[in-house]
């Protein structure tokens, strides 16, 4: 054990002659520790909320999207479908026919996308998942759908509610006069299951199946929108995609779920940033009760100081004894605030102390670069106090 580390334990844990410096020592010390504490439950609520939003993703969006560069449709020829399944790292994929459409129930209108797919949709993404009623579509029946719950509130809509179908219409393609009596391609569906989601999600789709869209906009054989894959490996996605722009060409884009969805990714790695930025900013104002703490400390110290000097300790060494002294304040404080942080965390897994709703706890997910970032910045912080406290020491200071 080094000689400043001793004497730098021995301030620290040993109650001075002074009750002032033992209270600010004591209101330096509970600043680390609620600092550290807040910076930490903060960190895994968003991780839990990034979390969470990224699983209601997972319902709306494959992860990876293939769609046409010119024009909203194109043939899915045998070429795309050979490089699709020679590719290893796609576990399968859908075709998609997506366009908007008028709905229409009982007077009540409302404009959102029709999206016709496969039957092996459910393995593409987990929509079969955000089901909050009803079930996923009936390949035994043919004008069945899917709608969000968001255009099942603005329309009113029921699930199998038989003498009240669902109506979709789709303008018909041309130029010149329009018959505004006979202006829609029409079909009438009945809704078989409500989906959840975030609020876009929801507002969005009308799912019904592939040849109902197919004969709905009287598309030919192979004439898709969209095709959408799930991967092997979801981290994969950027890799795929890059070789799948690759050999496709020019003529297709291929997105990952993060491009298809690139503003929501930006707002919450932003609110994370944000978030910790400030919490920051309020742990290095806690820091300054460190280094008053530190300098008090100094100052009852003197006489000791002096004594040490003169038996031949550097200024260096009585430097370095403030500096370890401070940054052991911050680091037992940082270690209690930790361990309170991970036991509330745990918490609010286990039991949802906090409530978003009756059914939902607030998402919170325990990640140990939560606990590394949050031991960077005290341990570093708490360095940079230590050194500004230190920095009164100079011979002339001892020697007064």
């Amino acid at each position: 054990m080094s000689f400043s580390y001793y004497i730098a334990k021995r301030y620290l844990f040993t109650k001075t002659s002074n009750n002032a410096i033992n209270i600010i020592t004591i209101i330096a010390s509970f600043g680390v520790i609620v600092g550290s504490l807040a910076l930490f439950i903060i960190l895994s609520g968003f991780s839990g909320l990034r979390t969470f939003s990224y699983s209601l993703l997972d319902a709306s969006d494959p992860d990876i999207k293939i769609t046409s560069v010119k024009g909203k449709s194109y043939f899915f020829t045998q070429d795309l479908e050979q490089i699709l399944q020679n590719n290893l790292a796609i576990k399968a994929y859908s075709k998609i026919i997506e366009e908007r459409v008028f709905l229409e129930q009982n007077d009540k209108n409302e404009i959102a996308y029709i999206k016709g797919v496969e039957s092996n949709y459910p393995a593409i993404t987990q929509i079969d998942s955000s089901l909050s009623s009803g079930g996923w579509l009936n390949t035994n029946y043919f004008n069945t759908a899917v709608v969000g719950r968001a255009i099942a509130t603005k329309l009113s809509l029921g699930v199998r509610s038989y003498t009240e179908p669902l109506n979709i219409m789709v303008p018909k393609p041309g130029t010149g006069f329009i018959n505004p009596t006979n202006a829609f391609y029409e079909t009438s569906v009945q809704v078989v299951g409500l989906y959840t989601g975030t609020q876009d999600f929801e507002s969005k789709y009308v799912f019904v199946d592939f040849n109902l869209a197919q004969e709905l906009l009287r598309f030919k054989d192979n004439q898709i929108t969209a095709i959408e894959l799930k991967l092997m490996n979801g981290k994969d996605a950027d890799i795929v995609a890059d070789n799948l722009q690759t050999t496709f060409g020019k003529e297709y884009k291929v997105q990952t779920k993060e491009q298809l969805n690139e503003v929501f990714y930006k707002v919450i790695n932003t609110e994370n940033f944000v978030s910790y930025l400030i919490f920051t900013l309020i742990i290095i104002i806690a820091l300054f009760n460190v280094i008053g703490a530190i300098i008090m400390m100094i100052i009852d110290k003197r006489a000791n100081l002096k004594t040490l000097f003169s038996l031949g300790t550097s200024v260096k060494e009585i430097k370095k004894i403030f500096v370890l002294q401070g940054f052991l304040l911050t680091f037992f404080g940082m270690l209690i605030g930790l361990i309170l942080g991970v036991i509330l965390v745990f918490l609010q897994i286990e039991f949802g102390l906090f409530m978003i709703t009756e059914s939902l706890p607030y998402p919170v997910e325990f990640q140990f670069s939560n606990l590394l970032i949050v031991i960077f910045t005290i341990t570093i912080l708490g360095y940079i106090a230590s050194k500004i406290a230190s920095s009164r020491i100079n011979k002339e200071f001892i020697e007064k």
